[in-house]
């Protein structure tokens, strides 16, 4: 009777197991067909968009082309594409807020990948689909810069006397993921907190830099000891021969990220196949090498105390609410 139920279960996973390969092998033929690639517009870090491209290429034989740039800027390339009929791009990945812009006017259609599967409940957006990995703001530093002893504790540590003028952050102005943070941080401190702590942060004048990248930056070089930026550089940047770790706040606010086919895709099947490969268990895992905090069930960052780490979904902002931040904190931060 074992012997019968081992043989059953061996021969369903088999069928399962080729049920989605031919799926994939169908859509990886319709794609040969259409021109054999597919392009798509991102915010993911280059070295990760790089590494998931070989793996995707190796797999399918397709090509993969991206264009990267900032979510603020793969929203206006995009809208601008669709409004004009003719878009370049397949497939778009980048954060919640900006998706969402983008699925309004109209530049997406649905595609309920069978990748899906591996996705909790709570991580499947409606619109969206999967929220495939979670964007987490924190405080991170070099050790080489500050012993553990002296390092924050907290995010509200970072206000203190003694880290002033070793503390970098993003433009709280011209960066639309930290005025989105700013503007969140009553979801994880009482309101009033969280207004003083605005306050106190102006007033400790930390350096502004473009974006999340140069604070990581200079954080890792030792330029400026402490920085408030994403979590997952302290494994990056630890790579590359760095000691940083990060402040054990494990509320933090972030942005879910989504992949999705645009409607008026050139490639639809190379963009579907795409997808299917993207929320797949070897691309998450990938990604998660990275750091990234992947939301597919069963793989993790190999970050310490990563599991303690509970996502808080910052609030969603359209353009007429970033504009009334943009004006309020300008006022805060810059005057």
């Amino acid at each position: 009777m074992r012997k019968l139920s081992a043989l059953f279960f061996g021969t369903l996973l088999l069928t399962s197991s080729d049920a989605a390969f031919g799926q994939s092998a169908q859509l990886v033929a319709a794609a040969k067909k259409e021109g054999g690639k597919v392009i798509v517009y991102t915010s993911m870090e280059t070295f990760t968009a790089d590494a998931l491209k070989k793996a995707f290429e190796a797999k399918t034989g397709l090509q993969m082309e991206y264009w990267r740039g900032g979510s603020t800027e793969v929203l206006d390339r995009v809208l601008a594409e669709h409004r004009v009929g003719k878009p370049l791009f397949d497939v778009v990945a980048t954060t919640g807020d900006h998706m969402h812009l983008m699925a309004k006017g109209g530049a997406f259609m649905k595609y309920d990948s069978p990748s899906l599967k591996g996705f909790a409940k709570d991580a499947i957006d409606p619109t969206l689909g999967a929220r495939y990995r979670n964007v987490l703001y924190g405080v991170i530093y070099n050790k080489a810069g500050i012993k553990a002893a002296d390092a924050p504790k907290t995010l509200e540590d970072v206000v203190k006397p003694e880290y002033r003028g070793k503390l970098v952050m993003p433009h709280p102005v011209n960066h639309t993921l930290t005025i989105q943070w700013l503007a969140s941080l009553d979801k994880i401190m009482p309101k009033a907190r969280a207004e003083k702590f605005i306050r106190d942060l102006a007033a400790a004048k930390p350096i502004f830099v473009e974006s999340i990248v140069p604070a990581a930056d200079r954080v890792g070089t030792g330029e400026t000891p402490v920085g408030i930026t994403f979590v997952r550089f302290v494994l990056t940047y630890n790579k590359q021969g760095a000691d940083l770790d990060y402040v054990r706040d494990y509320n933090m606010l972030g942005d879910g990220q989504y992949i999705n086919l645009g409607s008026k895709a050139p490639r639809p099947s190379a963009g579907k196949a795409f997808i299917d490969f993207f929320l797949d268990e070897e691309s998450m895992k990938i990604q998660a090498a990275t750091g990234e905090f992947v939301n597919r069930k069963g793989v993790h960052p190999p970050l310490p105390d990563a599991d303690k780490i509970k996502f808080v979904q910052m609030y969603q902002f359209n353009k007429e609410d970033y504009e009334v931040k943009k004006k309020e904190y300008q006022k805060i931060f810059l005057q």
